[in-house]
């Protein structure tokens, strides 16, 4: 039997054996489907607004799904059909011949050939554009509403708002796009059964290494030289007194000298440090082991280190996100933000007592955001329409933009619904919100041979300045 004489089998059987109500239930659905699909990407493609992501759900998921199904359903039913006919009897030996020269049969096949290849089409559009959806920081961040919230809204707020989530949540090539996603099930099942954690908790220990994200941008032994820092702070008292921090931050990296600062000591191509934590947030390091310049693995045990602690604790290859712990999805606390936001001129610091009442007003517990962001504004103008009237009177422009400026830091960082609190994903660089540094730079750690990991300001930073009104400093150098 030749090719034509089994594609004209082929087509009397899909003929005679097609005609079932599942059939043509797939047909149905594939056809509408189909048509509801390009219409969509053709309103995406031409409209300039942004796709709502739970319509993202029913572009890129739900309508491929059903495009499939029926699909799947037209042989289903053509297989049904003819298993029914063998049960009733024995099988026609040829089924009835189609006319190929009437022209409706002509039609007919024609428009099933058309059919099929605009089948082809639309399965590899959904198939692209439904990996692409699933990949997009849209799709992470807003289609699992309460979950993600704050990481998102972390997310938008960050340096890495331009990054995809994808790029640094998901591996590389299709293993890691599978990984992800069978990742993914569990959090979904989390989401409908109520049973995801509050607030969710950070994925160190699962992200992919760092060499295969944050070096693809940024190479640590690249990063030379000292950075200078500026920093200034205002007080709680009635003035706000603003005082400047000016210090040179030792980055360090690779240099003439060799391995210098704080990346060239931490960092290299090959491993230098492992850890061993005995908590989740890896607050607690009684171990740390140490490759030196000369290629010597020094071990220094914390004081207080037990044996037990050493045994169960978890030991980790140190590399960026150590250190580096919220690069885009920070929380800050209350006094830094309200500092940078007086430093931005968000908040004006001429109105009185304006930073400590706006840490107190931050600190208050709210059931809610959307209590919060109606009580806010009102407890700080409230405060000065008791102590201070005048100054509502002459400034209540600038005192109701200081209350949007306070609920604004609140929002972004304060989830009650999530759980998500001040200070609850600490910040690991520096030690000023968080123990952070100090993990093992405590003074504590300290090897056989008597060496102890250094506790000395002057180990990572110079400092030019401390805590200094107009610091001379930064006239000498131009900055004010």
């Amino acid at each position: 039997m030749n090719f034509g004489e089994r594609t004209k089998g082929l087509s009397r059987l899909i003929a005679h054996s097609g005609n079932n109500w599942i059939t043509l239930a797939g047909a149905v659905l594939t056809t509408a489907s189909g048509i509801s699909l390009v219409w969509f990407w053709f309103m995406e493609l031409t409209s300039s607004r942004a796709v709502n992501p739970y319509i993202g759900l029913l572009l890129f998921m739900i309508l491929p799904g059903i495009f499939m199904i029926g699909l799947a359903l037209i042989p289903l039913g053509i297989w049904l059909r003819r298993r029914k006919q063998r049960q009733e009897g024995p099988l026609p030996a040829e089924y009835p011949k189609l006319d190929f020269a009437s022209p409706v049969a002509r039609r007919l096949f024609l428009l099933l050939g058309l059919a099929t290849a605009v089948n082809i089409v639309i399965i590899g559009t959904a198939s692209y554009k439904g990996i692409d959806y699933l990949d997009s920081s849209k799709f992470c961040g807003l289609t699992c509403h309460t979950p993600m919230t704050p990481e998102y809204t972390a997310f938008l707020n960050s340096p890495h708002s331009r990054v995809g989530c994808a790029q640094c949540h998901v591996g590389p090539g299709a293993g890691g796009f599978v990984r992800a996603k069978l990742t993914g099930l569990h959090q979904v099942y989390g989401i409908i059964f109520n049973t995801f954690s509050r607030p969710i908790p950070s994925p160190v220990t699962s992200l992919r290494p760092a060499r295969e994200t944050c070096e693809q941008c940024h190479w640590p032994q690249k990063f030379t030289g000292d950075k200078l820092i500026i920093r200034t702070k205002y007080a709680d008292d009635e003035a706000n007194t603003a005082t400047t921090t000016v210090l040179l931050l030792k980055i360090g990296g690779v240099t003439s000298q060799g391995q210098v600062g704080i990346h060239g000591r931490h960092l290299d191509t090959t491993e230098r440090i492992s850890y061993i934590h005995t908590d989740a947030k890896h607050l607690t390091i009684p171990k740390v082991t140490y490759r030196d310049a000369d290629g010597q693995m020094v071990e220094y045990l914390a004081e207080d280190a037990k044996p037990e602690a050493l045994a169960t604790g978890q030991e980790r290859k140190m590399d960026c996100i150590d250190c580096h712990n919220r690069p885009t999805h920070a929380f800050e606390v209350p006094e830094r933000a309200l500092d940078k936001a007086l430093v931005e001129g968000l908040i004006n610091p001429t109105l009185p007592f304006v930073k400590k009442q706006a840490v107190l007003i931050l600190k208050r517990d709210y059931p809610d955001q959307t209590t919060a962001s109606k009580e806010i504004p009102q407890l700080l103008e409230a405060f000065y329409k008791a102590s201070y009237p005048a100054v509502l009177a002459q400034k209540k422009a600038l005192v109701d933009q200081a209350g949007e400026a306070v609920k604004a830091i609140y929002l972004r960082n304060v989830f009650p619904e999530m759980k998500l609190k001040w200070g609850e994903h600490p910040n690991f660089i520096g030690h000023e919100e968080s123990v952070g540094c100090f993990r093992c730079h405590d003074g504590t750690h300290t090897s056989k041979g008597g060496k102890t990991i250094a506790a000395d300001c002057n180990t990572c930073h110079i400092l030019l300045a401390q805590d200094e009104k107009d610091p001379k400093i930064l006239k000498d150098l131009g900055v004010h």
